[in-house]
């Protein structure tokens, strides 16, 4: 199947699935899913960074706290999959917990990663890189909002490459092609059924609000979490629709995936955020450091300025004229002197 977009006359009639999903390098087999995840997240920091030390932030204190929020991001993601998708690893006949067969709620290789649980994990992993570092927390995640926004937009390429959440049946021109032997290919539909591309609405979607991001950024008012919000707002919005036409398997509760419900949950948090933080502070973030914090890079260069004491005195002493035939007022140490 060719990855060159498919043409009718001119015009696009389909999309393709890439034919290849990962490169086998020697013994290791690299999906690209993952390096579609592992560029996000590089973008997200690039962006952050930026962001961070225009506030006036020490420069590449953002690694550090990803040092606590990406595991914790990637550990909440799986989590947050696995218990939403119990029928997966749960129950009869399924391995749950042995980690070398095939199946298991450990293994993360095998795919199955969600988003909002990579937000709640990540959230409580900036959280303490946050007190760790000194950085205010909404700081830090009005920063990372539009770089969370794109790593999320490359994610979802890494969604076509692995063939997988793509939407329902569609005879639009540019509708998906899905193999008939992909296991989530619904029975009893014919060979070329074309399905609606999810990953690239999303894709879209996510892109477009990065520059909305990026715009209101510049903007005063959109400080202490406020552009966060909006970043919430934004995304779940999106996800609510693309949620809503996706087959692949889900919990479903009280009639909307639990996907769905996830989405309105974040619409909630992030009106609530716009709400309280536009009240609680309406004014302008100081610094965006906390109270009695700074730059560490700045402070190391004058921090013995503080104390008198440690300084030393290395000027040369004053000279004193000395009068012609006066004696003097001290004699060179004896050999004895010198040596005990």
């Amino acid at each position: 199947m060719s990855l060159a977009l498919h043409t009718v006359n001119g015009v696009l009639a389909s999309i393709p699935s890439p034919p290849v999903s990962y490169i086998d390098l020697g013994p290791i087999r690299v999906h690209f899913y993952a390096l579609c995840i592992i560029a996000g997240i590089i973008a997200a920091a690039l962006i952050t960074n930026r962001r961070l030390t225009k506030r006036g932030a020490e420069p590449w204190v953002v690694i550090d706290i990803s040092i606590l929020a990406v595991p914790l991001a990637i550990i909440g993601a799986r989590i947050f999959h696995v218990l939403t998708h119990p029928n997966f690893y749960f129950g009869e006949g399924k391995n749950t917990w042995n980690p070398f067969e095939f199946g298991s709620v450990w293994a993360i290789w095998e795919g199955g990663i969600a988003i909002f649980g990579a937000l709640i994990g990540g959230a409580v992993g900036a959280y303490l890189g946050c007190k760790w570092t000194g950085i205010r927390f909404w700081t830090f995640a009005d920063a990372l909002a539009p770089g969370l926004l794109l790593a999320q937009a490359m994610g979802r390429v890494g969604n076509w490459f692995n063939h997988e959440l793509f939407g329902l049946p569609t005879d639009l021109p540019w509708g998906l092609e899905i193999e008939s032997s992909n296991s989530a290919f619904p029975p009893g539909l014919p060979e070329g059924t074309l399905f609606h591309p999810t990953f690239l609405y999303e894709v879209l979607w996510n892109g477009l609000g990065v520059l909305v991001l990026l715009w209101l950024g510049r903007k005063l008012f959109f400080q202490w979490g406020r552009l966060f919000a909006i970043y919430l707002i934004w995304y779940s919005a999106g996800r609510v629709v693309w949620e809503s036409i996706r087959i692949d398997p889900s919990e479903i509760i009280l009639g909307l995936r639990s996907n769905v419900w996830a989405a309105i949950i974040g619409i909630i948090v992030g009106l609530a955020i716009l709400v309280v933080q536009t009240r609680r502070h309406p004014g302008l973030e100081p610094s965006p450091y906390q109270p009695g914090r700074g730059r560490k890079d700045v402070d190391a260069d004058v921090e013995s300025q503080d104390n008198p004491s440690d300084f030393v005195d290395v000027s040369e002493p004053p000279s004193e004229e000395v009068t012609a035939g006066a004696s003097a007022t001290s004699t060179a140490p004896s050999d004895t002197e010198g040596s005990r």
